[in-house]
């Protein structure tokens, strides 16, 4: 059995409007990236034990803290944003969890990835080195324009830190958007992969569309983690906000093409997830 969570901040800013879907839906973690109006990693440590205290009410737990560490400029000042890394492990350890999502900067998009290799490392070797001191799991996801978003970068990445406590996400939309097919980053990158993301998205134009109607190869994939004996987490990550097709999938097929809301765009990405898995025999808890 797989576990279900999600970025549930794509249904709503607010966290009562979050855990009233995540209720009906019967899921009880979050991957939490943003709530109540800002990401969970600028709240206070007093903030965030609030928030703590209504997700115990609900009795839903984190599977990570969804934090943007690793997100801005490979120029930019490390310093403060390693502070900013020490305060998120500050929050992952109020909230009595080990995994922090994070990544590998941004590249200026005129440069060669390649020639920042050794500051990248450095950076990368400076979080792990601190991860492993507050057994703490970084989990690196790929992600367009950083320097781990191509599969040999990646690799690179998961053959220099991979260890008790880094690890990769794999995120096929992610992949595709970066011209990198899915099943051959599967291939090379799975002995890497603890944590999915459940997000799809159509070669041609990158756009994303609900899972598995996409060239994700999401299914085939998912297959293979079960056969793997993977009991991990599958996060939904639905960013569906501009998906208009929401009337074809109805049985109304005349009313007008609208933008999803939160809860619609979730809900979507949570069905359609339940379809392949449903489809390959694959029971989630």
């Amino acid at each position: 059995m797989f576990k279900l969570t999600g970025f549930s901040d794509e249904i709503d800013p607010s966290l009562e409007r979050q855990l009233e879907v995540l209720r009906k839906l019967n899921i009880k973690h979050i991957e939490m990236r943003g709530v109540n109006g800002k990401p969970l990693i600028e709240h206070t440590l007093k903030e965030a034990e609030k928030i703590k205290e209504r997700l115990d009410e609900e009795n839903i737990t984190l599977s990570s803290v969804g934090s943007s560490i690793g997100k801005i400029m490979i120029t930019d000042d490390f310093e403060p944003h390693f502070r900013l890394f020490q305060h998120t492990v500050d929050i992952a350890k109020l909230f009595g969890i080990r995994n922090i999502r994070m990544f590998s900067f941004f590249i200026p998009r005129t440069d060669n990835p390649d020639d920042w290799k050794d500051e990248v490392f450095r950076r990368l070797d400076a979080l792990s080195g601190y991860a492993v001191k507050n057994d703490i799991v970084l989990l690196h996801e790929n992600e367009k324009d950083i320097y781990g978003d191509s599969i040999p970068r990646v690799l690179s990445i998961a053959e220099e830190f991979c260890s008790d406590n880094f690890h990769l996400v794999f995120d096929f939309a992610n992949f595709i958007q970066c011209r990198q097919d899915t099943v051959e980053a599967w291939k090379e990158l799975s002995p890497y992969v603890t944590y999915m993301h459940i997000k799809d998205a159509l070669w041609e134009t990158g756009t994303v569309v609900p899972p598995g109607t996409g060239d994700g190869n999401l299914e085939p994939i998912l297959r293979n983690l079960m056969d793997r004996g993977y009991t991990g987490f599958l996060s939904l990550e639905p960013h569906l906000s501009d998906f208009t097709g929401f009337a074809s999938l109805e049985q109304d097929a005349s009313e007008p093409k609208r933008k999803l809301t939160g809860e619609e765009a979730f809900t979507l990405s949570y069905n359609s997830l339940l379809s392949i898995t449903t489809r390959i025999g694959w029971e989630w808890s």
